[in-house]
């Protein structure tokens, strides 16, 4: 083989050498950087041992699979139903179906009535890892939960409280329950909310209870009517009756003063007649018969041994001597 030939193999040889490290290098390139979406965490698995959890973002990993990258939805809202379920039919339409899931939705209320009960579970992954690693079967397991739950709840009230006025309480009560059973299993999992979608008596029924709730509306009418007229008369009453015992308490305390005084006045003349009895006796004399001659008109006093006179003063007369 002459120099030439061997340095046109050499030249190629280098070529080659130097395409297959340009491959190597772009392949450990798209190899060796991940990307991470707002939306996502991702977890990373070196030779089967977990080295962390990462957030969005470009990141660098190990190339030709010594590290596995997972890619795991922590920012998204994820959602489970119960009793129904919710059919895309298009970007604008839903459609609601609840055919087939009696034995999710039907439930045994603490009277032991039966009602249909439709609920939202709406979750969040809060550890990736342990979501990975910690439990199988994660969203089954949260469906157990939710139902073991909601059946405790719903069993725990009456089946009107379920239907009408108990059903913030009833998710709110439902969701912290939920949390607590999951952080036992160390999910990583946090609950957002438990919602109830719709809450009816089973279908056979359906019709007789719409009555007899109907009869109950009635008769929380009735009574809120009579609470009304209550509270407008009572107080009225109340009112009235106060007015007048303050009316009468002021009467008798105005009485009890006026005899206080009267016996105070009485006493007072008393102790001066029994210094002077004749002059108290006269002054008590005069001052009664002033008073009287003063409500007295075309009064004429004449001393009866007066004779013949004419009563040209008046045409009454008085007797002093009869008293008159």
């Amino acid at each position: 083989m002459s120099n030439n030939t061997l340095e046109e193999v050499k030249r190629h040889l280098r070529s080659f050498m130097l395409v297959v490290l340009v491959l190597l290098g772009i392949v450990f390139v798209q190899s060796g950087y991940y990307t991470v979406e707002p939306d996502e965490e991702a977890v990373i698995i070196r030779l089967g041992k977990y080295i962390g959890t990462y957030p969005p973002g470009l990141h660098f990993k190990l190339p030709f699979g010594v590290d596995r990258v997972i890619h795991v939805k922590t920012k998204r809202i994820l959602q489970l139903e119960f009793g129904f379920r919710t059919q895309d039919l298009s970007s604008r339409r839903t459609k609601y179906s609840s055919k087939s899931y009696d034995n999710e939705s039907l439930m045994l209320t603490g009277d032991l009535n039966v009602a249909d009960v439709e609920w939202v579970v709406q979750y969040q992954i809060s550890d990736p890892f342990k979501l990975l690693f910690q439990i199988a079967e994660a969203e089954q397991t949260i469906k157990d939960v939710s139902e073991s739950i909601m059946r405790r709840v719903v069993g725990d009230r009456l089946v009107t409280e379920v239907l009408t006025t108990g059903r913030v309480e009833i998710s709110t009560e439902a969701k912290d329950l939920m949390q607590q059973v999951l952080d036992k299993y160390d999910m990583g999992i946090k609950v957002v909310t438990v919602k109830l979608q719709d809450v009816n008596p089973p279908e056979k029924v359906k019709e007789s209870f719409n009555e007899v709730n109907s009869a109950k509306q009635e008769q929380e009418k009735v009574i809120n009517q009579a609470e009304e007229a209550y509270n407008r008369v009572i107080p009225a009453a109340r009112g009235e009756a106060e007015k007048k015992i303050s009316e009468a308490e002021g009467y008798a305390k105005a009485l009890v003063d006026r005899a206080e005084g009267d016996a105070s006045k009485f006493e007072a003349v008393l102790k001066e007649f029994n210094r002077a009895p004749q002059i108290t006796k006269k002054r008590i004399y005069l001052e009664t018969m002033g008073t009287i001659f003063k409500k007295m008109n075309d009064l004429t006093i004449v001393d009866p041994k007066v004779q013949g006179l004419l009563p040209v003063y008046g045409t009454k007369k008085l007797n002093l001597s009869q008293g008159n």
